[in-house]
């Protein structure tokens, strides 16, 4: 999408609700929505490793080279996440923090905030197996703010914006890629089609207690073509050429399962809106034709090698072969996509979660 396309959908946005919010809070703007909360895992993480103790940070040079200040942050891309893109489309000037940083606090928490940790999953055993942050724990964290909130703005307002925020969640790669394929002890008992099944069990329960804790607008973001990451294919390939099929048949299956279980959650629920956001095929549609979109290479990522990087250790500014311009790469590291990749993907969400905003 281009830049004036992404204008004119900006203007249909503020045009369609007929009106925006204003806050009266720390960012002095008009948004869509009040607040944006985060969970899940490294497609969302703007910095929560950074405090912990895992090998999977992303606080290290390259990683951030394009962002604001050029610094890093936690985020695993040269850039923006589609998230932040996100943010900026619906009215937002600064980004909610990460839930364990110092900027967590006082009138910042108005706006939202993230407790997306890089390699968790809906499974709490995969973020255990990588020392990240489980998605229970997420929960507890978000019941937390939620009194952290009430102490800053009053109960009232406190009330008015959990209902009325954006909710993300993006999980369930690290649970595919980081446990399922390398852990004989679930994928000899289960089938890809029965741990996804597992897993739905998981989300389902876990919007039931968003729910119960006031949240209304839930976004949720499919798996991407797992098959076509080059971390993916350079473990998983054994030589196929192009993507590896059978897992992105088993993610597929997985978003069939997770649209079937958001469409009866919003049967369920009454008041709820919620969303699953398709980035299989955009992202699909990126690696199978990269030039129809302005990219050059899909096959590997900018960092090093581009083939296995996915974390500080080898991604880093020691890296070789690092390319200079990221903007004709889909891919930044061997699994998370580029900046201008995220721009494609953020323009796809956008147009899918209208509903959620109005």
């Amino acid at each position: 999408m281009s830049i004036h396309n992404r204008q004119v959908l900006s203007l249909f946005l503020v045009a369609l609700f007929g009106f925006a919010i204003r806050l009266n809070n720390a960012q002095d703007s008009t948004t869509l929505v009040p607040a944006i909360i985060t969970f899940g895992d490294s497609a969302v993480d703007v910095g929560n490793n950074d405090y912990i103790h895992t090998l999977f940070k992303a606080n290290y040079p390259p990683y951030g080279r394009d962002f604001v200040n050029n610094q890093p942050t936690g985020r695993f891309c040269n850039g923006k996440l589609a998230t932040d893109i996100t943010a900026d489309t619906l009215g937002f000037t600064t980004y909610p923090a990460a839930y364990l940083s110092p900027q967590a606090s006082g009138k910042n928490l108005l706006i939202g905030t993230n407790f997306a940790s890089a390699a968790a999953g809906f499974d709490d055993k995969t973020a255990i197996l990588n020392h990240a942050i489980p998605l229970s724990t997420q929960m507890q964290y978000y019941k937390e703010y939620q009194s952290k909130l009430a102490n800053v703005a009053g109960s009232q307002k406190a009330a008015s914006i959990i209902k009325d925020a954006l909710y993300i969640i993006s999980a369930g790669s690290s649970d595919f890629l980081q446990n399922y394929y390398i852990n004989p002890y679930i994928n000899k008992i289960y089938t890809a089609d029965q741990y996804g099944s597992y897993l739905v069990g998981i989300f389902t329960s876990f919007v039931k207690d968003l729910y119960g804790q006031g949240a209304r607008r839930i976004g949720v973001t499919s798996l991407p073509p797992l098959g076509c990451l080059p971390a993916a294919r350079t473990l998983f390939g054994f030589h196929e050429s192009g993507c590896v099929s059978r897992i992105n048949t088993d993610a597929q299956q997985f978003n069939n399962k997770m649209n079937s279980a958001a469409t009866q959650l919003g049967k369920q629920l009454p008041g709820l809106k919620i969303a699953i956001f398709d980035i299989f095929q955009p992202l699909y549609d990126l690696v199978k034709s990269p030039s129809d979109h302005g990219f050059v290479e899909a096959n590997r990522g900018c960092c090093g090698t581009g083939t296995v990087e996915t974390t500080s250790l080898l991604c880093n500014p020691k890296s070789p072969g690092t390319c200079s311009n990221a903007t004709q790469y889909v891919f930044w590291d061997s699994v998370h996509p580029s900046q201008a990749a995220n721009q494609v993907l953020a323009d796809s969400l956008i147009i899918q979660g209208i509903n959620l905003i109005g």
